[in-house]
């Protein structure tokens, strides 16, 4: 299992908690995107001062956010701004990966190494509505598709805040949240979406957003929230809470698009399903299968009756495509720096506040249980 990090306090002191107790995976996520910028013909100094950029827009968010991210670095020994640029990375990131590399990559890559940085289309996401959920709760579940060496940079982060609600979130080390819920019972899912505006100007980055979403207290909140920024990337949110609402929040330079569901489940991968969406969509690479395995998901989906955790394991461990499957294994003839798989699965319950999570191929390792309790402020 990955590492569970307490951290509690200050926005600063949480952030040095997180720092401190994860410093060696902070460094995998710091070597890990420098190979990948510099794969996209960006290399780490480069990136750096692209992340700073992203300062204002984070601090915007509230919450302390850039009082987190510094106290990441101090507890880690990483400059700031190395930390932006973690979460900042998918903005960061052409609209063109996983595509061809950068002609130069090989030596921007040596480049980094020279100055000390080390060598070294995701997810498919469904949410279940309490009339379709075996338990009776919400159900809010991921698979999160990326490159396998990046399982190392692992965390789960339980927070407890004063004045804020607890949140327990599935995240890179160095990266304020990614896949998660608060103690409220609203959580969040990313697929990441590609658009031709795409980097075209700045925005509000999403991982940070991901962070300030953990402090609504459900999905017209988040909507809201979501409603108010302008985005310089695109990504799709899948938010559900506790009471039985979920939409898809696609954002993209062109601004918000809201998809609630008619059934009784919503599902989403990595290409947009509105049409304002749609008419911007950057072309698809292959190796991310994002319309078969979206397809996939909704016909499993929809052929299992009454939806448990039992049954959403099995839905997140389908193998049916070989390597364009939900559960995805990497493909060999990939380059390393494109090689996508499943890294990690995530099922959470939402009325009980508890995630499951396989910190691995699914269809390989064990779910196991994570409960937010420990972070609750008594």
């Amino acid at each position: 299992m990955f590492p569970v990090i307490d951290a509690n306090g200050t926005a600063r002191e949480r952030g040095r908690i997180h720092g401190e107790r994860a410093k060696p995976r902070v460094a995998r996520s710091v070597a890990t995107y420098a190979r990948l910028f510099a794969y996209c013909g960006i290399d780490w100094r480069e990136a750096r001062l692209r992340g700073s950029a992203f300062r204002d827009a984070i601090g915007a968010l509230g919450g302390d956010l850039v009082e987190e991210i510094e106290g990441i670095a101090e507890g880690s020994g990483r400059q700031v701004e190395e930390i932006l640029a973690l979460n900042a990375r998918t903005e960061i990131l052409p609209p063109t990966f996983p595509g061809d590399p950068h002609p130069n990559w090989r030596e921007i890559d040596a480049g980094n190494r020279a100055s000390g940085v080390p060598d070294w289309g995701e997810c498919t996401a469904l949410a279940v509505h309490p009339r379709a959920s075996a338990p009776g709760g919400t159900l809010l579940a991921q698979n999160w598709d990326w490159l396998g060496s990046q399982r190392e940079a692992l965390i789960l982060l339980r927070a407890g805040q004063a004045d804020a609600p607890a949140y327990l979130t599935l995240t890179e080390a160095g990266m304020l949240a990614k896949i998660g819920f608060n103690e409220h019972g609203f959580g969040v899912c990313l697929n990441i979406l590609r658009s031709s505006a795409d980097g075209e100007r700045a925005g509000t980055p999403v991982h940070p957003l991901l962070r300030a979403l953990l402090g609504c207290r459900d999905v017209d909140e988040a909507v809201e929230k979501a409603s108010a920024l302008s985005f310089g990337a695109s990504s799709n949110v899948l938010c559900a809470d506790a009471a039985g609402d979920a939409a898809n929040l696609e954002f993209s330079p062109a601004g918000l698009q809201v998809l609630r569901g008619e059934g009784g489940t919503l599902c989403h991968t990595n290409h947009f399903l509105s049409a304002a969406g749609e008419r911007g969509q950057s072309v698809l690479a292959p190796s991310l299968s994002s319309v078969p395995r979206l397809a996939r998901a909704r016909a499993l989906i929809e052929t299992r009756g009454r939806i448990g955790v039992a049954e959403l394991q099995q839905i997140l461990r389908d193998e049916s495509d070989g390597l364009m499957s939900i559960c995805r294994r990497p493909d060999p003839s990939l380059p390393e720096e494109a090689r996508v798989e499943s890294v990690a699965s995530v099922i959470m319950e939402l009325s009980a506040r508890r995630m499951h999570v396989a910190p691995g191929v699914p269809s390989l390792v064990d779910y196991e249980p994570v409960s937010l309790a420990a972070a609750v402020p008594a």
